[in-house]
Order: structure tokens, then sequence, then C-alpha cells
């Protein structure tokens, strides 16, 4: 007799059960003790059906007519995310940006530990932020090694992120989340997610130009 194959939960519902366990903590620290699925979902930004259906995911979560137990689906989405025990994460590049995500406490309070900083630049090697000392980026695979962290975090230039992309996945990392604004090619077995600021703030750009045009324009471009 096989082993039942464990439940896939797609990837754009993992991202909103990542914003519901934010809401809900959120909830559980101004004292809330339950919530409806219709205040949960726009606190959310999501339409009740569409978080219904990725709490379905999960199992039988709330109760008619009375909602959510914040505390408990709180837990269980947690749990599912992985984020009750701790990740150990290694970042690259200790630019603006890089310091900024090394130095938010928020990491940790959602299970995420920065065990290595590094940098090219000799001149931030030895700096001390967010608690921990800027290592040279020589020092990357040790580090990886020692602390078997499982996550890289790239904030480096351009023209060397793929590099290190390559050498964080050598190491042993198996997650990157890539702030460069540029796309990396990692082997099979690893995962990328694409951080590009820019394309972001093009697209709120745009979608901000669309509003302010005239409703005779916009049904002309139909």
């Amino acid at each position: 007799m096989t082993n039942p194959r464990p439940r896939t939960i797609p990837e754009a519902t993992v991202a909103r059960l990542a914003v519901y366990l934010r809401v809900l903590t959120g909830l559980v620290d101004g004292g809330r003790s339950t919530v409806s699925s219709g205040e949960l979902a726009s606190a959310a930004g999501v339409n009740p059906a569409g978080l219904r259906k990725d709490l379905s995911h999960l199992g039988p979560c709330g109760v008619r007519g009375v909602g959510y137990e914040v505390r408990t689906l709180r837990d269980r989405i947690a749990r599912v995310l992985g984020v009750e025990r701790s990740r150990a994460c290694v970042l690259v590049g200790i630019g603006n940006l890089g310091a900024a995500l090394a130095d938010y406490a928020g990491f940790g309070t959602r299970g995420f530990e920065f065990v290595g900083l590094f940098d090219a630049a000799p001149s931030r090697v030895g700096q001390q932020v967010g608690g921990s000392v800027v290592r040279p980026v020589e020092e990357l695979e040790d580090v990886v090694a020692e602390t078997q962290a499982s996550i890289g975090v790239i904030t480096t230039p351009a023209e060397v992120a793929q590099s290190v992309c390559d050498r964080l996945a050598a190491a042993g990392v198996r997650s990157i989340l890539n702030f460069a604004p540029v796309t990396l090619t990692a082997p099979p077995g690893v995962d990328v997610r694409q951080v590009d600021l820019s394309v972001e703030l093009q697209v709120l750009a745009f979608l901000g130009s669309q509003r302010t045009l005239p409703e005779a324009v916009v049904g002309g471009m139909a």
C-alpha cells in the first residue's frame, strides 16, 4: 500500500495564505477571538468566495454563522507555511535595500533569521547591520554549510546576481528571493522568486493613468 501524496497548494494560494497570516496575527495582537469570512477577505484584499476557496486547501476551518476562530486559523496557516519553525537565511548585497531588509525586525517574528550578511565591497565588510556583522562574500559557502541556510536573498547589482545565484545553489540553498533587476536561471530543485520594484511601480503608474483617462477615450480604446 502506497502512502498518499501530500496535498498540493497552488503557488498563488500560498501567497494569499501569507497575507491571511499577517492579517490574523494583527487580529490576535488586537485581542480578537473570531472573524467572519467577509471581514478577513476585506482586510486581505480578496473576495469572500476566493478566501473560502483558499482556506479549503487546509480542510474544515470555520463555523457557519460564527466565522473563524482567529488564533486557531492563524496557527493552522502558520503550520502549513512552515513559519512556526525558524528558517535560516543569507543575504548577499548590503547596499541601501539589502541593509534595510537585514535591519527589518518583522522577519524574525515570522520565522526567518538572517544568519549571514555578505558584500563584496571592503568598505561594507565588518559593518554591523541588524545585529549581524557583514562578512566578505568569499565566506558565503562556508556559512551556508555551517548554518544549513535554506533561503538566499539577492540584493546585488544586476551584473553579478546570476553568479551569486549560482554560488547559492551550489552551496545547497534551495530557495532564492531576487531583488536584482535581472531574470535568474537556477538548476532544477531551486526555486527563485523575482521582486522587481521598478516593474511594480510601472504597473501602478499605468493603473493610475488609466483611472485619469476620460471615459470616452477608454471606451474608444476597447
